[in-house]
């Protein structure tokens, strides 16, 4: 039996990470938000999408698909995640917590999209 989204660890972890950085962009000055800010939580929100879409899809080669997305994003989001703690929008402390997150997030859905396949349910993991 298909697990349903919310089943999977790393669909809720990606969100919470993605509120995390949403907590963080919302009450930055106006010029970090739409620059830095509005990248970074579109790159972090999209970790959780991707995750999202590919497990919607029926074929276990889309759902593989949108996780190489998801993969793309989270890299994206580490990108952005140096960029406001180098120009001081988060503090050092902070930012080494997200990244350790973010790096443990990586390693569970590498796994994740090596356990997608006719071997098993496509949504089982």
């Amino acid at each position: 039996m298909s697990k349903s989204l919310n089943d999977l660890e790393i669909y809720r972890e990606a969100m919470r990470l993605g509120e995390v950085v949403w907590g963080w962009v919302v009450h930055w000055d106006f010029l970090a938000k739409d620059t830095v800010g509005k990248q970074f939580v579109r790159s972090s929100d999209s970790i959780a999408a991707n995750i999202s879409e590919g497990h919607g899809r029926f074929h276990f080669k889309e759902n593989q698909k949108f996780c190489y997305y998801a993969r793309g994003s989270l890299t994206e989001t580490q990108t952005w995640l140096e960029k406001a703690a180098r120009r001081d929008l988060i503090d050092a402390e902070q930012a080494r917590d997200l990244y350790r997150d973010l790096e443990a997030l990586r390693k569970r859905l590498n796994a994740y999209i090596k356990s997608i396949g006719p071997q098993s349910d496509t949504h089982d993991s």
